[in-house]
């Protein structure tokens, strides 16, 4: 593979300009062609085979007109100090409310609360039910204005009014100032990474040419492929992340080759040759992970997965061409300034020194001092017990909050305090009660006999004994006679243990109900629909690992040929999820520095959190594991000493990957400023994740554990060595097929390195040997 990307680089280098122009037109093409499609569908929330969505599909059936799935509103309405919401001047208020709200565009019907009794015992409070025609997402700037206009006419008559549901959730604006922030912070990461405008600007350039590609054709071809507009959230983050990873490893191994004395053509198609095979086997490592979202059974969250993986795969393909080509524009000048004028005294230096005019033994790194990068390897080197116990247990000692997580989807209950919604969700717990927030609807299906009615009324009548149930409301029967409604409110809030408890006990019931009533009795309701939710990534989480863990471990195996690195790769993984975890339920579930990160209300975390994370941080995980790891199997497959080999890795990749890895934190970190708690909660496990992994688990756990395997860490059965197909991602086949002539420069270098890495290796490495 090196030796096909090798020359893929060097011909992206010579045809800059066709390869350039080619990767300009696609992005206009694609992004013409998203301009004039269809308008995307809006999102759709479904989950084959749940009971709830069974549920669903039968209310849209046998009771069309109800819009089962439609956008909801909950006008809570209370009466002024001292009066009643029953007296006749407040009952006519009320009245000609819910008459505003019937004349809304996009209205199915509304619920009178004198008649669907909703009314509070103590008469102070009512609610209205507005049920749209159209899900949330569909819902026009018209209507959203027709509700609160007619809310703020009775509140401006002296009553309090608020409302909830999802009609009135504010929209949130992903790929907006968050990744502003992203993109901003990662300008100034790679400037001073790279002490170059040029060398700054490629990869933010190449990560939105790919991101810009891949979100536009994911709205050309939204309607054919049924692909939301949110479908493209993901996509844009992941895209934005990898892209700049990407083109970062590359470019960086360009500039080393130049600073070796390399041509800027060679050292194109060196860097795509070695940091090129890395950049596809980490691609393929986030492909698997985001393609095996499809597991989940969520629809969504295949579009979302398989989305992200198609821009993750652009992202490849724009560093292996587009890079090289714009490296061919920039040459020596993504140097910095110095190192350039460096370059050229070496020049200059190796002309004396042909002509005699040096001192003999005199080479051109004497005084360079060694960077951060090999200083820390060199010191984990020689305490790697202290440092892999120290990482572990701390690791280990964060994630212990996550023994006790729990998984729920955010409510209004969790809403900021000042919020229309979470003050609508206030006033009905206080007078009605939790349960009015999230009451069950149980559908009765005759199966197309009539008889309806009386088999709701039985079924209605045993579960109002249920432990848990607060009211059961009178059921409603389709024309056809042949299916029924009925409302259970439970006792406890939507987010309650107990609610969940309730719903798995009218569920069990549900089998001899049927067999009394010969119909079937199915839960539905937004609370239901959330705790199968819960259930179904539940059930889904561990083989969407196994299968994520699985084949990455094979994808590992061919890059590193050895069985202990990617099993190293693989836990340590697992252990930086595992304190991410902890620290969001220490967050968001206990309520630890929750104002500083501004979590109005601590509650369960959300139910798609952790199987997201994994999917997402697995990737970017294996990212940094490749780029680094990959660096030290080059160097020991080229002779070098295993402890040796890992100096050689920190010293090449171990400030890139770092400066990567303070990219993405900073990418996932601005989303922590949103409003919305969901979106908050990503953000902040994201980047705490990524900070984990690539600050404590590659940087000291990964050096520390194969300082003290050796050897051992390198070690593949001779049977799966010939079974495994050699992909030479460490260019061994490349180095052994390129000629010392093309790079004379580096042949001098090479004389005088070795020397001095021995000198040096044998002095400094002492303490690990010993």
């Amino acid at each position: 593979m090196a030796t096909f990307l090798y020359k893929l680089g060097r011909l992206s280098f010579r045809r800059r300009r066709y390869v350039a122009l080619l990767w300009v037109l696609l992005l206009g093409g694609i992004g013409y062609a998203s301009s004039a499609a269809p308008a995307p569908p809006a999102d759709s929330f479904s989950m084959p085979g749940t009971d709830s969505q069974k549920a669903f599909d039968l209310l849209d059936e046998r009771f069309p007109a109800a819009s089962a799935e439609g956008a909801t509103a909950r006008v809570v309405i209370r009466a002024p100090e001292g009066e009643k919401i029953t007296d006749p001047a407040a009952k006519a208020e009320v009245n000609q409310l819910v008459a505003a709200l019937g004349k809304g565009p996009q209205v199915a019907g509304v619920a009178d609360p004198y008649k669907a009794n909703a009314v509070s015992k103590d008469g102070t409070t009512a609610y209205a039910s507005v049920t749209y025609k159209v899900i949330s997402t569909e819902l026009t700037d018209k209507t959203r204005d027709a509700l609160t206009d007619a809310t703020d006419t009775t509140r401006a008559e002296g009553f309090t009014v608020e409302t909830g549901g999802d009609a009135v959730q504010a929209e949130q604006e992903m790929g907006g100032s968050a990744e502003l922030i992203g993109i901003a912070v990662s300008a100034v990461v790679l400037v001073i990474t790279f002490g170059s405008l040029i060398a700054a600007g490629l990869p933010l350039l190449t990560a939105i040419i790919g991101v810009g590609i891949g979100v536009s054709g994911i709205a050309a071809l939204g309607s054919v492929l049924n692909l939301s507009g949110t479908t493209s959230t993901l996509a844009m983050m992941i895209g934005l992340a990898v892209g700049i990873d990407y083109a970062l490893f590359i470019v960086s191994r360009y500039r080393a080759e130049i600073a070796e004395g390399r041509e800027p053509e060679e050292a194109a198609g060196r860097a795509t040759g070695t940091a090129g095979s890395a950049v596809v086997f980490a691609g393929l490592t986030v492909i698997v992970a985001l393609a095996g979202l499809s597991v989940v059974n969520i629809p969504m969250l295949t579009k979302m997965g398989l989305a992200a993986a198609a821009t993750v795969a652009i992202a490849v393909l724009i560093a292996l061409t587009m890079i090289p080509a714009l490296l061919g524009f920039a040459g020596k000048r993504a140097l910095r300034r110095k190192d350039r004028k460096n370059l050229k005294s070496r020049a200059d230096s190796k002309d004396s020194k042909d002509s005699g005019l040096t001192k003999p033994g005199a080479t051109h790194d004497q005084n360079t001092k060694p960077n951060l990068g090999t200083r820390w390897a060199r010191l984990v080197l020689r305490r790697p017990v202290t440092v892999l116990l120290i990482g572990v247990l701390g690791l280990g000692a964060v994630a212990i909050p996550a023994t006790s997580l729990e998984l729920g989807l955010p409510d209004e209950g969790t809403s900021a305090p000042d919020t229309t919604q979470r003050k609508a969700y206030d006033l009905l717990s206080e007078s009605f009660g939790a349960g009015f927030n999230g009451p069950l609807m149980v559908t009765v299906d005759t199966g197309g006999t009539k008889g309806a009615a009386a088999a709701a009324e039985t079924v209605g009548t045993s579960l109002a004994k249920v432990d848990g149930v607060a009211a059961v409301t009178p059921a409603s029967v389709n024309p056809a006679g042949d299916t029924a409604i009925i409302t259970v409110v439970p006792t406890t809030g939507p987010s309650d243990h107990k609610t969940e408890e309730l719903v798995k006990t009218i569920r069990s019931k549900a089998s001899g109900l049927e067999a009394d009533t010969k119909s079937d009795v199915l839960v539905t309701g937004q609370t239901a629909m959330t705790i199968d939710f819960s259930q179904t990534l539940d059930d889904a989480l561990l083989p969407y690992l196994g299968l994520v863990v699985g084949l990455a471990f094979l994808l590992l195996m061919l890059v590193f040929r050895s069985v202990l690195v990617p099993l190293k790769a693989a836990l340590g993984f697992l252990l930086s999820v595992a304190a991410a975890l902890g620290a969001v339920v220490a967050v968001f579930q206990w309520g630890w520095l929750a104002d500083i990160v501004g979590v109005d209300q601590p509650g369960p975390i959300m139910s798609m959190m952790p199987i997201f994370m994994i999917g997402v941080v697995f990737g970017l995980a294996m990212d940094y594991e490749v780029f680094l790891v990959t660096r030290m199997r080059e160097a020991y497959v080229h002779g070098a000493r295993p402890a040796e080999a890992v100096v050689t890795g920190f010293k090449h990749g171990g400030r890139v990957v770092g400066a990567a890895a303070v990219i993405m934190i900073s990418v996932f970190s601005g989303f922590i400023m949103e409003n919305d708690d969901m979106i908050k909660m990503m953000g902040f496990g994201l980047a705490i994740a990524v900070f984990f992994d690539a600050f404590v688990v590659r940087m000291a756990i990964v050096p520390a554990v194969l300082a003290l395997l050796g050897k051992s860490a390198w070690w593949l059965p001779r049977w799966l060595d010939k079974l495994l197909p050699n992909m030479d991602v460490e260019g061994e086949k490349l180095h052994k097929t390129l000629t010392p002539s093309s790079s004379p420069a580096a042949e001098d270098e090479d004389e005088d390195e070795d020397e001095d890495r021995d000198n040096d290796e044998d002095r400094e490495l002492e303490p690990v040997r010993g």
